[in-house]
């Protein structure tokens, strides 16, 4: 436990586990190939610029080439895409492996699967404790899949979103 904090960082990720969280791979045509990440801290920011934002750890091996490629592209997964959520929140030496995937405008992996995606340069880095926070400028963006629901993460395990009804 910190000085400055009353409780534990088990305790804080249980708390915040209650809380769901849907589930991207960021991706980037770094500077010695494809790069990317597991993300489920991502949202939308602003309309007008239209932004969006991540937050990758600091320990994250991949960060530092999304970030000198200068640009991201997000892929919001869907429920059947866990394993590609797990290569990519892991260290594997080749997360892309067997995936198809085209670029947009800048470049970035986008996945042929994924059931949205968002193509954006990045504006700014924020340092945030032990993460940053990444605000990216969209500049193309489109939904690929409408015959599954999203990928969601929530108290530590996988699931889906089904509406409740109207």
């Amino acid at each position: 436990m910190s000085d400055s904090s009353p409780f534990d960082s088990a305790f804080f990720r249980q708390v915040l586990g209650q809380f769901p969280t849907g589930v991207t791979v960021v991706t980037a045509a770094g500077p010695e190939g494809p790069a990317g990440l597991a993300i489920g801290s991502f949202g939308s920011v602003s309309l007008d610029p239209p932004l969006v934002m991540f937050m990758p750890g600091k320990s994250s091996s991949s960060w530092p080439a999304i970030e000198a490629a200068g640009h991201f592209g997000v892929n919001i997964l869907a429920a059947d895409q866990t394993e590609m959520s797990n290569v990519f929140a892991s260290r594997a030496d080749d997360k892309f492996a067997g995936l198809q995937w085209s670029s947009k405008v800048t470049g970035a992996p986008i996945f042929d699967t994924s059931l949205a995606w968002i193509d954006c340069e990045i504006d700014q880095v924020v340092e945030a404790g032990d993460h940053w926070i990444v605000l990216g400028r969209v500049l193309d963006l489109g939904v690929q899949r409408d015959d599954v629901g999203p990928l969601v993460f929530l108290a530590g395990s996988y699931g889906t979103f089904e509406p409740l009804g109207s």
